[in-house]
């Protein structure tokens, strides 16, 4: 089944402050090249924090990058992911990625995110969650999100900080992330938390 709320996907979102150059917009096949280039370049700062296969979880078939980006848009296709690009001034800049879009009852999801070294540090990456965030609640249809994030990832937990996102558990050995069972913090929210938008905590 396509997605159940047209309006959510594709799209391009544009930050209202222009001076940011921020820009989620739907990821395309023709991004896998820019995709390639900054996962390359980012390589040794980006592999701690990584989802790898666990032993027994590969298959005979070797995910390609263009195999698995065209995966990921058939899930977007469905229903069951909204893969962005974070673009900066027009740049390649990073990724968020909403991800396990369950509906039913549920109406709930989970966001990821990365940002190019080079970018870092400017507030990008909590303005683009917040964004993701926000779409999720209005065109989106979506009633809660979660992100989890290692304990040891002192970047990634002052994005939730920033956003002032509750935190509501914590799970042992959650993901296999950079080669082991890693633990994470669950943080979570929900329209009713922020009722102007979760951009407007970063005002």
């Amino acid at each position: 089944m396509r997605w159940s709320h047209a309006a959510a996907w594709p799209a391009r979102i544009v930050d209202p402050d222009p001076a940011t150059g921020l820009v989620l917009r739907s990821m395309r096949m023709r991004d896998a090249q820019a995709w390639r280039d900054a996962r390359e370049r980012n390589r040794d700062w980006l592999a701690p924090w990584d989802a790898t296969a666990p032993p027994g979880a590969e298959t005979d078939t070797p995910l390609t990058l263009r195999r698995g980006l065209r995966q990921l848009l058939r899930l977007a296709d469905r229903g069951e992911a909204m893969p962005f690009v974070l673009e900066v001034d027009g740049a390649f800049g990073g990724q968020v990625t909403v991800n396990s879009v369950l509906r039913g009852s549920a109406q709930s999801a989970s966001i990821g995110y990365w940002i190019d070294q080079r970018f870092a540090g400017r507030g990008l990456v909590p303005r683009g969650v917040a964004l993701a965030v926000d779409h999720c609640f209005g065109p989106g249809r979506l009633h809660r999100v979660e992100i989890a994030i290692r304990p040891e990832n002192s970047s990634s937990l002052r994005v939730v900080e920033k956003l002032e996102l509750r935190e509501f558990g914590y799970a042992p050995r959650y993901l296999h992330i950079d080669g082991d069972w890693r633990d994470h913090r669950l943080y979570a929210i929900t329209p009713e938390e922020c009722p102007g938008g979760l951009r407007a905590r970063l005002a």
